[in-house]
């Protein structure tokens, strides 16, 4: 075994990350239909969907919104900091709670590469 195997070996971390891990800021989360709905399921659900989805944007927790080109969901920037903020949230919508559809979810921080850019004057000038 050589030196770098040896290192490795007996370890479970993970490789060593090239830039620092800030916190998440955001969660985008990607939407889709978990079967098509019916047109008595959007008769009787999407007029409940929609304003609890509006109340969500006016109270801050969607920032914004968007549909899929594809007509599979919708998709929403959250202002939420962990995954299972945005999923019990959005569990909690009417199309969520008839199991109609379900999202997939990335977390969202600054762009960490940008901290190369500031020297150590700019960055004490800054405060």
């Amino acid at each position: 075994m050589n030196q770098n195997q040896e290192k490795t070996a007996g370890t479970t971390d993970q490789p060593k990350r090239p830039f620092p891990v800030l916190p998440t800021s955001k969660v985008l989360a990607s939407g889709r239909f978990t079967s098509p709905p019916t047109p008595e399921q959007l008769k009787t659900i999407f007029p409940k969907e929609v304003p609890a989805t509006l109340r969500l944007y006016l109270g801050g927790k969607i920032e914004q919104w968007w549909a899929r080109q594809d007509q599979k969901g919708p998709v929403f920037l959250m202002n939420v900091t962990s995954v299972e903020e945005a999923r019990a949230i959005l569990e909690e919508l009417p199309l969520g709670q008839a199991k109609l559809m379900e999202f997939d979810y990335v977390e969202l921080s600054p762009l960490t590469p940008l901290h190369m850019l500031l020297n150590e004057t700019s960055a004490s000038a800054s405060k």
